[in-house]
């Protein structure tokens, strides 16, 4: 997420109604407060929110942290980063020297209206939706409980009710090594709980079509997990496999290597929210009005684009014979389903090791 580190690698003076940029490393010569912010983005345009290696120096100076790992093209409404800021408030000491930290539960009054200053500088697609004051040994990675993430998709003819069974399956804590993209040099554990799981109707439609949501919660997430088991479950809602197979590939002594297949999409999927202790997000009135109004004209905007695509889908040809439009809204060629258990499978993670092992 360049353009957000980007913005976040300045710092904000308000005074007299004009904005001055001031770059953290001389941050050291004004007081300054550790911050979480609360951002959304639409993923569609970046390259994800992982990498911390590729930062500017300045911004890990900082202290930064992120909570949630998003792909390229995932997107969020409740991601939440950590990091020094300017602070308008001073905190001294003995020497009546600015010590360049608050407390975090310093006052809030006279402080920077961060959302405000950010959303003025962000592209149109990233909005900061609030900021909290935290301690200085907060991490929005580690100190996070639990991160809810939610996957758009159409109903189409998909069996909701096996979806739903099969998703139930995922509850509990289980190895998901058959359901992420393995990263065995570096996770050497994956088991993760999960703690809620539904589907659910939305109240938008598209040509008949009924929107729906999978929302899944858990304390972590492998890498690519959400999307390898929303997969799954649409191969369970298209009765092209059983509900069955989920306790199969959960089980990693009967199925240590996980069979080839395709995610799902990226793009339907966001990060939804991001929990934690004692942390409680501030926006302020004005920030808050500014922000709806936003994202309000932005989806009116997006809603045009949409009614181009349903006039320009109303003057296509007829389908092919031999084509047909999936639940997701593509259109693939026919093609016999292999079950999953039938495929070719990729290494196990004890495979993986001995590979690295061996280039040692």
């Amino acid at each position: 997420m360049v353009l957000m580190l980007k913005a976040l690698n300045r710092v904000w003076k308000v005074r007299e109604k004009t904005l001055e940029v001031y770059d953290l490393k001389i941050m050291t010569h004004h007081s300054k407060r550790y911050v979480a912010l609360k951002v959304m983005y639409f993923g569609q345009r970046f390259y994800g929110f992982a990498s911390e290696a590729q930062m500017d120096p300045t911004v890990e100076e900082s202290q930064y942290s992120r909570c949630g790992r998003t792909d390229k093209g995932v997107s969020s409404v409740g991601q939440v980063i950590a990091l020094f800021l300017r602070s308008n408030l001073k905190e001294t000491d003995q020497n009546h020297k600015i010590t360049g930290e608050l407390f975090p539960e310093a006052r809030i009054e006279g402080e920077i209206d961060y959302a405000r200053v950010l959303n003025r500088v962000l592209p149109s697609d990233i909005r900061t939706l609030g900021w909290s004051p935290v301690s200085i040994d907060f991490s929005a990675r580690f100190s996070c409980l639990a991160r809810e993430y939610k996957y758009f998709f159409w109903r189409g003819n998909l069996n909701l009710s096996a979806m739903e069974n099969a998703g139930k399956k995922f509850l509990g804590e289980h190895d998901f090594r058959n359901f992420c993209k393995m990263d065995a040099a570096n996770v050497h554990n994956y088991r993760r709980r999960i703690t809620q799981f539904e589907i659910s109707s939305s109240n938008m439609s598209f040509e008949g079509g009924q929107l729906c949501a999978i929302k899944v919660k858990g304390s972590a997430f492998l890498w690519h997990q959400v999307r390898c088991m929303v997969a799954v479950l649409f191969m369970i809602g298209q009765g092209l496999e059983s509900v069955d197979v989920i306790d199969i590939l959960l089980d990693i002594e009967k199925t240590p290597r996980k069979p080839q297949y395709a995610m799902a999409p990226e793009t339907p999927l966001i990060l939804q929210s991001c929990e934690f202790e004692d942390v409680k997000f501030i926006c302020s009135s004005d920030s808050g009005q500014a922000l709806r109004i936003h994202l309000e004209n932005e989806g009116r905007a997006y809603q045009l684009q949409s009614a181009i695509f349903q006039e320009a889908a109303l003057s296509c040809l007829p389908l092919a014979k031999d084509q047909s439009l999936l639940n997701d809204g593509t259109i693939k060629k026919v093609t016999s389903h292999i079950p999953l258990l039938s495929r070719p499978t990729e290494p196990s993670y004890e495979e993986r090791r001995a590979k690295l092992n061996s280039r040692r």
